[in-house]
């Protein structure tokens, strides 16, 4: 697979904010009560970026990646895309900003009309702006379907069903081209795929990146995935952010543990392997009724009576290093010592 952290991204957390994340929360009604799948996240995607969302099934990533392009509305706090905030929006102004900002979805067969041919169904972003003459709309739908490796004379007059999974998630890609957007909601896009056309579209997510010169959200479950295509991850636990830095630096030196779990989960190819990361145990919490104080507490290892009693908050450790943890694990560069530890010290 090819390595997307290129010297010409080295630069890329210089550029301007395109995406700006406050608070961010998202509720539904269950019965009687309300569950928050979603809870106060925050966080800045610059231009040109690729930002990596990972955590476990139901800590609210798809969630928040559907309230960012408002296929889900948010239930309070703000999402400021290039100086403008979308909750705000309503008809005619969101319709016309959301142009700029696509999905890709999870399910790449579902996401496309099976009754529809490919030509039209990558057209039809063109079709409902009315963008273009006809000749025009072909052009460009032959353009991205080229983009994406896909033989506009073979496909153009087929259904979705004659295409395997990973076809039908090129043509998705293409679709999303369409509109020429800024931002690229990536949900978990590769996770129905087999391992070999992940990387295939992994690959070819990078080379879209460059010559389109995109910024990216990349939902995933998968840290091994995620490292392969991100400048920066963020990882979330039961709908709140618990740890955000460079790919580099978070594989190097995690400083939650339920980073480290995540990352003793990645399988090795050498059955003599050992991690060096405790893996993670038990089952997920009910997000209708989460733990108190620091919602992974209840399966951390390093767990204390403080993390019963005090929400911990996000916090830098080490430069462009965050981690919402009283006790961080590890010793990253730069890394402040636990509050307990510090005390003791000053005791001595």
């Amino acid at each position: 697979m090819t390595d997307t952290a290129t010297t010409e991204d080295s630069t890329v957390h210089e550029g301007a904010v395109v995406l700006d994340v406050h608070d961010l929360v998202v509720e539904f009604k269950s019965g009687r009560q309300r569950v928050q799948a979603v809870s106060g996240v925050t966080f800045q995607v610059r231009q040109g970026e690729t930002l990596g969302l990972v955590g476990e099934s139901g800590c609210g990533k798809s969630t928040t990646g559907r309230t960012l392009v408002q296929v889900q509305p948010a239930t309070s706090g703000s999402i400021v895309y290039q100086g403008i905030n979308l909750n705000g929006l309503k008809g005619k102004q969101l319709r016309q900003l959301r142009t700029k900002i696509q999905m890709i979805f999870q399910d790449p067969i579902s996401s496309l009309n099976p009754r529809r041919q490919i030509k039209d169904i990558v057209a039809e972003p063109l079709v409902i702006w009315k963008r273009g003459t006809k000749e025009e709309r072909a052009a460009k739908v032959r353009e991205m379907l080229e983009a994406v490796g896909i033989d506009p004379d073979v496909a153009g007059d087929r259904l979705p069903s004659e295409f395997s999974g990973g076809q039908c998630q090129r043509i998705s890609i293409a679709r999303a081209l369409m509109a020429d957007p800024d931002l690229l909601i990536c949900d978990e896009p590769v996770s129905a795929l087999d391992v070999s056309v992940q990387a295939q579209i992994l690959n070819l997510l990078a080379d879209l990146k460059q010559q389109f010169r995109l910024t990216m959200v990349f939902i995933a479950h998968d840290l091994a995935v995620v490292k392969n295509v991100s400048d920066r991850v963020a990882v979330m636990y039961l709908g709140k952010l618990v740890e955000i830095a460079e790919s580099d630096e978070l594989y190097r030196a995690a400083a939650h543990p339920y980073t480290e779990a995540l990352l003793a989960s990645i399988p090795e190819p050498d059955p003599d392997h050992v991690s060096g990361h405790k893996a993670l145990t038990g089952e997920l919490p009910s997000p209708l009724n989460p733990p108190s104080g620091c919602r992974f507490r209840t399966r951390c290892p390093y767990a204390q009576e403080r993390c019963s009693a005090e929400e911990p908050l996000l916090r830098e450790v080490a430069p462009g290093h965050q981690v919402a943890c009283h006790f961080p694990v590890g010793e990253a560069s730069g890394m402040v010592a636990p509050p307990a530890q510090t005390a003791a010290v000053a005791d001595n």
